[in-house]
């Protein structure tokens, strides 16, 4: 079928497989180092207590068969050692057959880190990388030209992230509309950036030039997508700077480098070919790719319709596979920051005169003379969900307990997800922990202070606590029957 495959897309095809790989590189290396304190076997939401009461059909994942630290280690740095060899050309080495069972391996290992992760996996860029990473079982390798088909998909998958998104704010917080969310989103968003504090103190026209050029972005440029060549090509390169816009202004783990592999795969076609033009695809993956397509589009009424309603969900995945998933960002803008502050005390008998030391994180702001770090596309999901906590402490009640526990017992899988722990040699005797509001310092506080933040206490988040001597190690508060999705990212 002269139809079923366009050999110019092959450098699109290229780049993004490269990426995607690196993207698996990225997800499977930070679950290989996060996973002990968060979901291990002493974890806050450990994985044997989520599969004894979680049926395989609602969660499919090997973890139900065995769960072990040392295996969820292999398994996550196995997927990570695959993802390399896949980005560094392995699967165009093999048979095309071969490279499909590389990609479908891939797609299958992460799946099944995602559907126990619980509350620490609930984003949406991870149902985003799953549904990416199953297109890319069907889109062939060096010894066949690129699939048609599955290049509309991967377009309509871009389709649903952009347009999602542009839906769900024009529906959502009025800020959007009035061209003002910009004053405070990059001094309000989940985990800023080093240049987040400039962009924040840019003009406010800037910022209501920025709003305006987002709603294009994500309202317009999509559909243009399925227009003719150069146009797609043209509306995806727009994309891929608009997305490097927002790498720069902060941390979005994986998501805004997953859209723009997405937006590679869909730039004008080369007709400059590496050697030879690649040979057109077998029957049998013809076959192949075109069940998938039907597949994908029975499985797109759901995603479809929530398109087109009032109540537009975002981030939802319709089932446990993640094949074709909702997505949005941002519907709602906090005006004010807020920050859980954990500290802890050596004295057993806290009063007036107790010093609190407190623990910093990676990425969460909390020393105010600290600029914030670059750490996207890598994911700091204890960080994120501190952020959520902040808003609500519905957001931590299945697990907060738990980490202050962990610190309290010096644990050290949990340090390790900490930039410092003030008590490096024996645990505090008691944990607290408090919510402040923190904003941007202006210029003039910058140079006088030497501070990035400014800072003030609002309320008690949780009071101080310490261990029973006459407990039994470890205990866990109750767990919520479903992990919770967030209304952001």
């Amino acid at each position: 079928m002269e139809w079923f495959a366009d050999p110019g897309y092959w450098l699109g095809r290229f780049v993004f497989q490269r990426m995607l790989a690196v993207m698996y590189v990225v997800a499977f290396v930070a679950a290989a180092r996060q996973f002990r304190a968060l979901i291990g076997a002493r974890g806050m939401l450990p994985v044997p207590e989520f599969v004894a009461r979680a049926p395989f059909r609602a969660s499919p994942s090997v973890f139900h068969l065995h769960y072990s630290d040392r295996f969820f280690a292999l398994w996550s740095w196995g997927g990570a050692l695959l993802a390399a060899a896949v980005a560094a050309g392995a699967a165009d080495a093999v048979p095309l057959w071969a490279s499909m069972v590389m990609w479908l391996v891939l797609w299958a290992m992460y799946l099944s880190i995602v559907n126990v992760g619980q509350t620490w996996y609930s984003f949406g860029w991870e149902s985003l990388l799953l549904e990416t990473g199953m297109l890319a079982v069907f889109l062939g390798n060096a010894d066949t030209a690129p699939p048609v088909l599955v290049l509309y998909l991967l377009r309509w998958v871009l389709f649903r992230v952009e347009f999602g998104a542009g839906l769900i704010k024009m529906r959502g917080d009025s800020c959007w509309r009035d061209l003002t969310c910009l004053y405070y989103h990059h001094e309000t968003q989940p985990m800023p950036g080093p240049l987040s504090w400039f962009f924040h103190h840019l003009p406010k026209p800037l910022h209501r030039v920025e709003v305006a050029a987002n709603h294009v972005a994500q309202l317009v440029l999509p559909v243009l997508l399925f227009a003719p060549q150069p146009v797609a090509g043209w509306a995806a390169a727009a994309m891929v700077v608009t997305q490097l816009w927002l790498v720069l202004s902060g941390n979005f783990a994986w998501l805004n480098w997953l859209t723009i592999t997405l937006a590679v795969s869909a730039l004008a076609p080369s007709w400059r070919h590496p050697s030879s033009a690649p040979p057109a695809p077998p029957l049998w993956f013809e076959v192949v790719v075109i069940a998938a397509t039907v597949c994908v589009v029975l499985l797109s009424y759901r995603p479809a319709r929530n398109l087109l309603s009032r109540m537009q969900r975002m981030n939802t995945s319709y089932e446990s596979l993640h094949l074709v998933n909702s997505y949005g960002a941002f519907g709602s803008i906090t005006r004010v920051r807020r920050e859980i502050v954990v500290e802890g005390t050596a004295d057993a008998v806290t009063g007036p005169d107790t010093t609190w030391l407190a623990y910093e994180f990676h990425g969460k702001p909390g020393d105010v003379r600290r600029l914030p770090r670059q750490f996207a596309p890598y994911h700091l999901r204890l960080d994120w969900l501190m952020w959520f906590a902040a808003l609500s402490p519905a957001y931590a009640r299945a697990w907060f307990v738990a980490f202050v526990e962990r610190l309290l017992e010096n644990d050290r899988d949990t340090l390790r997800l900490l930039r410092t722990n003030p008590f490096p040699d024996t645990p505090p005797a008691r944990v607290r922990a408090r919510v402040f509001q923190y904003r941007f310092t202006t210029w003039r506080e910058l140079r006088e202070t030497g501070a990035w933040w400014h800072r003030s206490e609002i309320r008690d988040f949780l009071p101080p606590m310490a261990l029973s001597p006459f407990a039994p190690p470890s205990p866990r508060p109750s767990r919520p029957s479903r992990p919770w999705r967030p209304s952001h990212p």
